[in-house]
């Protein structure tokens, strides 16, 4: 028997297809002033959600929310610190306002520093503790609070929490508790019916990575960039580094009707870097 081509094969079904679909939800997305908070606001709007965009750089919470409405979608923007408990609440609030309830929580506000261990200041740690740490905590407490049966939370942990680096301790640490929280709170919530999961992204070409290969004047040395890329690319057996994008799909699967019997688990779109 000849098989279909693929023309001939059918497309996805209406059934499948709103297994996937954010049509008519609220998501709360923090760290959107660029690089994957900003493509989740983008990836979440294109599945149907109105999102509500938090983060500490203003002028690019309002680029995020241009990019938002060129592809169709409603962004609401919310200047936030996420290491001030009283602000990560006022977002709860203000994402509360827009439609009375919250389907979608995605903590994706981090910073990061390179320092060994033996340089690193109290300052360094502090700062990154607050943001990456806390600031997820209080994220997932607000949430928590507030969700009602078929929620999704969505912690960013990093293949950082899975395998030492050097000049990396502070922020992998932070990163290896934030996928314990993600278990906790998984048990805590679910019998609420709330999902907590987490996603923890390989080497993805963002802002945040960007100085390592940008010159003290802030210009762009691009023979640095093509050799570090191509080390990171050589440490996954598919021999390439990710997109924003390809992080931003996993956490449209946890925050879709798709993941409903997933809880407490931590994805890792990392290329096979590292295989928990």
């Amino acid at each position: 028997m000849t098989e279909p081509s693929r023309a001939d094969r059918p497309a996805m079904t209406p059934e499948l297809i709103e297994q996937f679909t954010l049509r008519g939800r609220i998501a709360v997305i923090t760290g959107a002033a660029g690089g994957i908070g900003r493509q989740a606001a983008i990836t979440f709007a294109q599945a149907g959600a109105d999102v509500v965009i938090a983060d500490v750089g203003v002028a690019g919470l309002e680029q995020t929310a241009e990019l938002v409405a060129a592809v169709g979608g409603s962004a609401t923007v919310v200047p936030t610190d996420v290491s001030d408990r009283d602000a990560v609440e006022a977002l709860a609030a203000a994402a509360l306002a827009v439609a009375g309830r919250i389907d979608v929580w995605a903590n994706v506000a981090g910073i990061i520093r390179y320092a060994p261990i033996v340089d690193v200041t109290p300052e360094d740690l502090a700062a990154i503790v607050a943001v990456n740490q806390f600031g997820t905590y209080w994220g997932v407490a607000a949430a928590g609070r507030v969700m009602g049966e078929g929620g999704s939370i969505i912690n960013i942990t990093s293949a950082g929490g899975d395998m030492p680096a050097p000049t990396l301790s502070v922020y992998a640490m932070t990163k290896a508790a934030v996928a314990h929280l993600t278990r906790c709170a998984a048990v805590e919530f679910g019998p609420r019916g709330i999902r907590v999961n987490a996603v923890a992204p390989g080497f993805t070409d963002t802002p945040m990575v960007q100085a390592n290969w940008t010159r003290p004047d802030g210009s762009i040395d691009e023979e640095a960039r093509a050799r570090f890329m191509g080390m990171r690319a050589a440490q996954s057996p598919l021999g390439t580094t990710a997109t924003p994008e390809d992080q931003t799909l996993a956490m449209l699967y946890l925050a879709s009707e798709a993941s409903r019997f997933v809880t407490g688990q931590i994805l890792r779109p990392n290329g096979g870097v590292t295989m928990a």
